[in-house]
């Protein structure tokens, strides 16, 4: 029932099991599994030898090495009486976090019923109104014209275990590297009843979910991570940078080991048999149905939270025992779906964790991407380090959008310098031009409120302290297209910049930067 690790020719669980005389449950001493910590004793209180990821700054929840009772882990056996989440307690999901919290060895063995019609509507009304439809080609207004009659009905099979998950629709977007990303595209009620899974399955796992992980969690965004990613990197003796891809994470996951995982904590075989239907209910491309028996459509509204569980139990907690290991440096992490940045003091300990993660990831299924991850010497040292050897500037790396530079302040201090990453930059621009050719013979008003709304939603992620040149660039580079796209809607025009200037001046946002520095966002947060 436990996924292992080897460390040192010894098998290690995922969770370790606590000692209890009282209930006469044997443990680590009497033969038990070994705990993390130290092998033969018991591992009922964790203590954190590192410290927190996000340097002193970090006493909050950003990054979770405090200190804290172990897991209990004895997952395999059967919920303790008077347990189960649900029972007794309101329809609201408190109770099951306050278990969750409480006891990081139960399993939850009553949670479908808190998929009840009112989370169902909510999750509906969540939903995009302009979404694709799925293969059944129902929409979200098709389906609102007899809303409560409608979800009654999936509510009843639900509940009584009649729902059938329908396949996804295959279709492919383009990368910014040219490549093509598949997307499944499930049916309008597959969308409904996942996401009220999620709402239910996030109050168990958003306690066990490790501090350094960002994506796709509640109340989490990217900046998040990208603060963190910055404090991290400035206020630790980071020296060494490993910039990691999972290679096809979304579809090479392995579907037997995600069981497994999710049976730690869930107990309610009902909601297993739920998230089985959705991984095994193949996707629809060109007319023509394929089986998927690995990996989960990436699109889906259980695709995050399922990649987040597997993650957790592969890496997270496999990251979290490495670095408290003695004789190790400073090690950060920080961890957005499947790509994570991995900060080290010593070059040895990056490269003994490098091996190390390859034969980790190899045991449940998953590879480094070999072009996509690479380690790098970055840092506050890196710059006169690599002087002195003459091998020129640190070396870059980019994450969530944006490339990371080790720079200097006007005062001579160092900070980790954050501009766009150029191809992604590009590429929007492509798509603009493309766009604004498209709208050109429509009124002017109608286009400047649409290239308002693009250059405010680049404004509002990409302006942050340091990236002020390549945003004022990126609007520079919209106002001629735009200007371009007028001056072809006649042969004799008579627009001029002269003209153009107030036009754009009008319509598009002024620049400026949007986002506080680092180091004051992450300390007001935690």
């Amino acid at each position: 029932m436990y996924g292992t690790f080897m460390h040192e020719n010894r098998e290690v669980p995922l969770l370790a099991r606590r000692v209890d005389h009282r209930a006469g449950r044997p443990g680590n001493a009497e033969g038990g599994t070994p705990g993390m910590n130290e092998s033969g004793k018991s591992d009922d209180c964790v203590v954190p030898v590192k410290s927190a990821n996000k340097g002193p700054v970090a006493a909050g929840t950003a990054e979770s090495v405090e200190g804290r009772r172990s897991a209990k882990g004895n997952t395999a056996g059967k919920t303790p009486p008077g347990r189960s989440a649900g029972i007794g307690a309101s329809s609201a999901l408190d109770r099951v976090r306050e278990v969750a919290v409480r006891d990081k060895d139960v399993r939850f063995t009553a949670l479908l019923h808190h998929v009840d019609l009112a989370r169902l509507w909510k999750a509906y009304a969540a939903i995009r109104r302009e979404a694709a439809p799925g293969v059944d080609g129902v929409t979200w207004e098709e389906y609102g014209q007899d809303l409560r009659a409608n979800l009654e009905d999936l509510h009843a099979r639900v509940q009584q275990g009649r729902y059938r998950a329908k396949p996804s629709r295959r279709v492919y977007i383009p990368k910014a590297d040219g490549r093509q990303r598949p997307l499944g595209i499930a049916s309008l009620e597959d969308k409904i009843v996942q996401r009220a899974v999620v709402e239910v399955l996030n109050a168990v796992y958003e306690v066990d979910f490790r501090g350094f992980s960002y994506g796709f969690r509640p109340g989490r965004g990217p900046h998040d991570a990208l603060d963190a990613l910055a404090v991290g990197l400035t206020s630790r003796r980071v020296n060494w940078v490993l910039d990691a891809d999972i290679r096809d994470f979304f579809t090479t996951l392995d579907h037997e080991w995600l069981g497994r995982f999710l049976r730690h904590r869930i107990g309610d075989e009902r909601v297993l048999r739920l998230v089985g239907k959705w991984l095994t209910a193949g996707v629809v491309e060109d007319g023509t149905w394929a089986e998927c028996d690995q990996g989960s459509p990436q699109g889906a509204s259980v695709s995050p939270l399922l990649a987040n569980v597997y993650l957790h139990y592969v890496l997270d907690l496999w990251v979290e025992w490495w670095r408290r290991q003695p004789g190790r440096g400073d090690v950060i992490i920080v961890r957005w779906a499947d790509d994570f940045i991995v900060g080290f003091e010593q070059e040895q300990d990056a490269r003994r964790f490098l091996d190390g993660l390859r034969g980790r990831f190899a045991e449940f299924g998953l590879e480094l991407h070999p072009d996509k991850t690479r380690l790098i010497e970055f840092g506050r040292n890196a710059d006169w380090k690599r002087r002195r050897r003459g091998v020129g500037k640190p070396e870059t790396f980019d994450f969530l959008g944006f490339t990371h530079i080790c720079a200097r302040s006007r005062r001579g201090r160092f900070w980790v310098k954050r501009i766009t990453i150029a191809k992604r930059m590009r590429a929007k621009l492509r798509e603009i031009k493309v766009e604004l050719k498209r709208r050109q013979h429509r009124p002017v008003p109608e286009q400047g409120v649409w290239l308002r709304s693009v250059v405010q939603g680049h404004l509002v992620y990409y302006a942050v302290p340091g990236n002020t040149d390549a945003v004022r660039a990126f609007c520079d580079q919209v106002t001629r297209h735009w200007f371009k796209a007028l001056r072809r809607r006649s042969q004799k025009t008579r627009l001029t910049w002269a003209r153009m200037t107030p036009l754009a001046r009008r319509w598009l946002p002024p620049v400026r930067v949007r986002h506080p520095f680092p180091e004051a966002r992450f300390a007001a947060r935690t």
